[in-house]
């Protein structure tokens, strides 16, 4: 059997949103891999401390996953990446971070540090397998995945303005987007409606709840829910907006995507390496809300429009499938 370290930002007990490390960790247990996590501690310094800790005491595991992402985790990974450097032990950086291809310009030598000597670079998406195949020779494309069972598909025949949107509330997400997307809707479709699910990250929740309020809006905000949750309640919604400034391959993009929801989506990061504008979304530009308007009402008013791109999004969602991907992470783990 062997025995796999990930390090990660495991939180989900805390009410943050699940992150790659709490559904690909089982994943890899269901094939018969031993996973240590580290961490569910929430407070940050604690966190880097037991993930460096984990990385001393499980010396002897065979390989070691590091989620590692664009902002502040960025750091755990480096901190972790190095001990293992230290140690002789073989590590794998899983890329999530949108904005990982700026800090490969901005932090040249600390990324060498990284990526260079990693057993592999793992990238989700060819927007950062392309970024990254610039600088090393190291990196592998493995798509992030989904259960695809786990998500119904529901066949939408009569689309209604009633509008989901499903994320973290931080600023490089602009839920700010979504509230102008609905005052803007309401002009046209007076009965439209918005349900916004996530736990907050940064203090935009209050934001957006207060510009909601300043708007008169009555806007359904659920806070954190579980993925079966939030699934279940999906199935009442036609249209999932993405409004954010920054992306990699956001695996809430393509749960919508396998739950039947026509896709409107800002066109940045990684989105346009997922989706193809008018092929399984609708695609604009970054702030600009009046497309975004204009894409929902295009899907509203063109029913076949509508069951063209969901019936391509589903596809494509398929494609993420665990049982389409696991031979890529099972080759690499042998």
């Amino acid at each position: 059997m062997k025995h796999l370290l990930y390090i990660g930002n495991k939180l989900a007990q805390h009410g943050i949103t699940e992150t790659t490390i709490e559904t690909l960790g089982p994943l890899l247990e269901n094939e018969g891999y031993k996973v240590i996590y580290a961490s569910t501690k929430k407070n940050e310094y604690v966190r880097m401390l037991h993930m460096l800790l984990s990385v001393l005491q499980n010396r002897k595991s065979d390989y070691v996953i590091i989620d590692t992402y664009s902002t502040s985790s960025f750091w755990y990974a480096f901190a972790t990446s190095q001990l293992c450097r230290l140690l002789g032990k073989k590590y794998i950086p899983f890329l999530h971070g949108g904005n990982l291809p700026r800090r490969l310009t901005k932090n040249p030598e600390i990324c060498k540090m990284i990526f260079q000597h990693s057993y592999y670079n793992v990238a989700p998406s060819h927007y950062l397998l392309e970024a990254f195949r610039k600088h090393y020779t190291n990196v592998l494309y493995i798509p992030n995945v989904i259960e695809i069972r786990q998500y119904p598909y529901k066949e939408r025949n009569n689309p209604q303005p009633k509008i989901l949107w499903v994320r973290s509330f931080a600023k490089i997400y602009n839920p700010a987007m979504a509230v102008e997307v609905l005052d803007a809707i309401k002009k046209t479709y007076p009965l439209a409606v918005l349900c916004m699910v996530g736990p907050d990250k940064d203090g935009s929740l209050f934001l957006t709840q207060k510009m909601a309020h300043d708007k008169k809006l009555d806007i359904v905000f659920t806070g954190k829910l579980s993925k079966k949750a939030w699934t279940k309640l999906a199935q009442e919604y036609d249209i999932f907006i993405n409004t954010t400034h920054f992306d990699n391959m956001p695996v809430s993009v393509i749960e919508a995507m396998a739950l039947g929801m026509a896709i409107v989506s800002t066109n940045v990061g990684g989105i346009p390496f997922l989706l193809e504008h008018e092929g399984n979304a609708i695609l604009v530009a970054d702030k600009d809300t009046h497309g975004m308007v204009s894409g929902i009402q295009k899907l509203l008013e063109k029913p076949e429009l509508y069951k063209k791109l969901t019936s391509g999004a589903r596809t494509k969602a398929e494609s993420f499938d665990w049982k389409m991907v696991k031979e890529n992470w099972l080759k690499i783990l042998q």
